[in-house]
């Protein structure tokens, strides 16, 4: 019976446990697994509390099921009655620009337009900056290979305007990253693959609209027992039923808290796990679902080439901070989902979302909850240097600033995640490649997470299970 260590309780390291428990119990095999983590709380950077009567994320309070991997676990761990769809009577998303608020253009797909009227219509581009844009059609493919800053690939395609209002707030959301030296491969190949095919992104973009399925993810009504699908989705006690879920499908006594792992040295055929208490662990494979910077101190005695190559892999900052108001204290209009935030507008925050408008059961219908985001993208020395009392004052300034609302928070809640966000800066799939090699002349170690190959939930679940299946198969 082969033993597994994952190092690591996060999403990626719970959805590889389940994956192999069920994988083996499928194939009448058994599996000796252990998660070990290193705090006293299981789910990573997925993080929910119920404080009072409010239902408060820390970390995302959400996940696509257009990267089905996570809808599939879900289903697995019989979630499917727990998934909450998003309020779309009230989605819209708006961008905070010249000191007014604007809403993104229906048609742009992230940064693409393809719809000429909404965008003909929109007060949020200049008309130089949406000739530009149109003229993207007939912009020359890239004749260099290898890889560029998504900055470049954005304004080379469809200017700088469109870059600093649109492309540049909406990816620094998802990546609390720098578009100046971020990886267009790594980030969004689909684009560079539509400039290479089909000479433009509008065009592709147009292409790929019209060959999808008619049925959308809110289309057709969902068949009996099955949660209606909405862009975004959560679950009705918050995003941390998941990795609750899958500790529970786990079993207890293969998840140890408080396990500090120090070092992995080899053992044999296999390797043995060192904890900071003095206690080996010997292992046939070991599942690195750690962070690559903290999976570089474990791994440095034994390979400190690979150490070195986990270590050049940079990181970000971000926090977030909930806020609750009066319903009848908030008399400024709240529209669609929230805001993003320009970095050119030079504020202190980056975006805001209505928390309890986006989400039913967050908090008490008499309040208006929402979370507003900080550092990452800009600003990030916000997160090191405020404290608490700070950080919510900044963001109570700001939220007047942006909207006008002048209310007294009754509630207040902050997160802070301290190089909680890998950035996959040019370069990075390069970066991988090497890895892949260096992780192949050690059988048994795998490497999972966010640090390498996506970064939202349901790429963590995708490769998690990947390498998961790799050891079942072996």
């Amino acid at each position: 019976m082969p033993k597994i260590i994952i190092v690591g309780g996060g999403i990626a390291g719970l959805a590889a446990a389940v994956h192999l428990k069920a994988g083996a119990k499928a194939h009448d095999k058994t599996v000796d697994v252990l998660v070990l983590e290193r705090n006293q709380r299981i789910g990573g950077k997925i993080l929910t509390e119920k404080i009072g009567d409010y239902l408060v994320e820390g970390g995302p309070d959400s996940f696509l099921p257009e990267k089905v991997w996570t809808v599939n676990l879900a289903r697995h761990l019989g979630l499917e009655p727990e998934m909450l769809p998003s309020n779309d009577k009230f989605k819209g998303t708006f961008i905070y620009s010249r000191k007014r608020l604007h809403s993104l253009p229906e048609g742009v797909m992230l940064m693409v337009p393809t719809s000429f009227w909404p965008m003909a219509k929109s007060s949020l581009i200049s008309w130089p900056g949406k000739l530009r844009m149109g003229m993207e059609m007939f912009m020359p493919r890239r004749r260099e290979r290898g890889d560029e800053s998504l900055a470049s690939f954005v304004t080379r395609r469809l200017g700088r305007e469109c870059l600093e209002k649109i492309a540049e707030p909406l990816v620094a959301g998802i990546h609390t990253s720098n578009p100046d030296n971020m990886s267009v491969l790594a980030t969004f190949p689909r684009f560079v693959q539509m400039e290479q095919k089909s000479g433009s992104l509008i065009r592709g973009m147009v292409d790929a609209m019209k060959s999808r399925p008619h049925a959308t993810l809110s289309g057709p009504p969902p068949k009996p027992g099955q949660a209606r699908m909405t862009y975004f989705m959560s679950f009705k006690k918050g995003m941390e039923t998941l990795p609750q879920a899958c500790a529970d499908a786990i079993g207890k006594d293969s998840i140890r808290l408080g396990a500090v792992v120090k070092s992995i040295e080899p053992k044999g055929k296999g390797y043995v796990v060192i904890l900071d208490s003095g206690e080996k662990l010997d292992a046939d494979h070991v599942m690195f679902a750690s962070s690559a910077y903290d999976s570089a101190e474990m791994i440095k005695n034994f390979d400190p080439g690979l150490a070195s190559q986990l270590r050049a892999i940079q990181w970000s900052s971000s926090g977030t901070v909930t806020l609750a108001f009066k319903r009848n204290d908030v008399s400024v209009p709240l529209k669609g989902f929230g805001f993003i935030i320009p970095r050119v507008e030079n504020r202190r925050i980056n975006a805001t979302t209505y928390s309890s408008i986006k989400w039913s059961y967050r908090a008490p219908d008499d309040m208006v909850m929402v979370r507003v985001f900080v550092g990452g993208g800009h600003h990030e020395e916000l997160v090191h240097e405020l404290d608490d009392a700070g950080i919510i004052s900044m963001a109570l300034e700001e939220l007047d600033t942006v909207l006008g609302l002048k209310a007294d928070a009754q509630f207040s809640k902050v997160y802070r995640w301290f190089n909680g966000m890998p950035k996959y800066t040019v370069g990075h799939l390069d970066r991988m490649f090497l890895l892949d090699r260096k992780v192949a002349e050690h059988p048994g170690i795998h490497l999972i997470g966010c640090s390498y190959k996506g970064i939202g939930i349901g790429d963590c679940v995708h490769e998690a299970q990947i390498a998961a299946e790799k050891i079942l198969k072996a």
